[in-house]
């Protein structure tokens, strides 16, 4: 199967566990594993691929996961696959992260990408609650590295 074609299919199941997982709520939030994805396909391939995957991943979520904000997360998930891809790493292919790495990276990333869906969320709505802050920002960026850390520890060698 080519490579593009081998993405896409893999994005789309992505997004697919996304919809799953948004299911799986603590306490409002949910894991961004399609951000896990756009991060590992920038580390992977660097930046152009990064946003392309961005793009694809962050529009399919917009309109399976989140259609009430259509586009926060095509162009969130762009900038952060374009930004992220900055950092590529020489290993290519073969990256391999380690739990640590994936815990921490995620989080980071995760810390990032979601204060600015809060920025846009409190500024859309004219609104400041502890829940954007505490909920959406933080208790969503330790969750979705949560499970960086669990696909880390489980993942295929």
């Amino acid at each position: 199967m080519p490579y593009v074609l081998r993405q896409v299919a893999v994005g789309l199941a992505v997004v697919l566990l996304q919809w799953l997982l948004s299911n799986l709520r603590l306490w409002d939030v949910w894991p961004d594993v399609v951000l896990l994805y756009v991060a590992y396909v920038a580390l992977r391939r660097g930046r152009v691929a990064g946003a392309v995957a961005g793009f694809g991943s962050g529009l399919a979520m917009d309109l399976l996961v989140t259609p009430d904000v259509l586009g926060i997360n095509t162009v969130l998930k762009t900038l952060m696959g374009f930004v992220i891809g900055l950092f590529r790493s020489e290993q290519g292919d073969n990256l391999r992260l380690s739990p640590a790495q994936a815990f921490l990276g995620a989080l980071v990333i995760a810390v990032v990408h979601n204060g600015l869906m809060t920025i846009v969320l409190a500024l859309d709505q004219s609104t400041r609650t502890p829940f954007l802050v505490f909920g959406l920002w933080l208790g969503g960026a330790l969750y979705t590295a949560v499970v960086a850390l669990a696909g880390a520890l489980f993942r295929v060698r």
